[in-house]
């Protein structure tokens, strides 16, 4: 009998060393793969290709408008846009706001609570580039602590302005439309470094629900309400 419970202690204790070793390579692989991120421009992301296969089942000969343009032929008003919108402190932060994280728990609990639908998203930009890049949309927590170490990885590896320049290339505009080129010629007909203030901060406030907006033809009351609020903003963020 107590050879038996050895066995047993042994085998509990191989398995939780090979679990170990597993989950290491999966996050050795990951860093592998943002390091490819300093000399190659990603094609794709995980999000792109979970919203291919969503289009494909309605239409199998459905394609994302999408096309890659480097950091300088970026309008600069969506830049600071993007950042007044998404994360004021994108320039002074290691990737990650916990006390951001903390408000926007404590104010969806109370939504949910009141039985109110509105939430809010405590995540950085280098968040949510991690988790576009890599990861699905489930909310679980496993999923949430891989966005925080992958988080992490990207910025250990990359500049602040290559975060900007992968997140403002790989976003959703709208059901098929990702990358501010494509969302600059879907919505304005014009090319992103072309994209004026009142432009850019419209696209900005499209981003926690680009396919909703996009339904709306981009142009709600909410969205100029929004674009108002965020083209004051603008003057105030740093852009790297």
């Amino acid at each position: 009998m107590a050879i038996r419970h050895w066995s047993m202690g042994k085998l509990v204790g191989v398995a939780s060393l090979l679990a170990l070793i597993g989950f290491l390579l999966y996050q050795f692989g990951l860093f592998v793969m943002v390091l490819t991120l300093t000399v190659r421009d990603p094609s794709s992301s995980a999000f792109m290709k979970a919203s291919l296969n969503t289009l494909r089942q309605a239409d199998a000969q459905a394609e994302l408008k999408h096309e890659w343009v480097p950091y300088d032929r970026i309008s600069t008003h969506l830049k600071r846009a993007v950042i007044a919108s998404e994360d004021a402190n994108f320039t002074n932060h290691d990737g990650v706001e916990w006390e951001a994280i903390k408000r926007a728990w404590q104010y969806n609990q109370r939504q949910a609570e009141q039985g109110g639908e509105r939430r809010r998203g405590g995540s950085t930009i280098s968040q949510q580039l991690a988790k576009n890049l890599f990861l699905s949309d489930s909310r679980s927590y496993w999923r949430k602590g891989q966005e925080l170490i992958i988080t992490y990885m990207l910025e250990a590896v990359l500049s602040k302005e290559r975060i900007l320049e992968l997140y403002l290339n790989l976003a959703q505009w709208g059901e098929d439309v990702f990358g501010a080129q494509a969302a600059a010629r879907h919505y304005f007909r014009t090319d992103a470094g072309k994209l004026g203030a009142a432009q850019a901060a419209r696209l900005a406030a499209m981003l926690p629900n680009p396919a909703f907006y996009d339904r709306q033809g981009g142009n709600t009351a909410y969205l100029r309400q929004r674009a108002n609020t965020l083209m004051q903003r603008m003057r105030m963020v740093t852009v790297p």
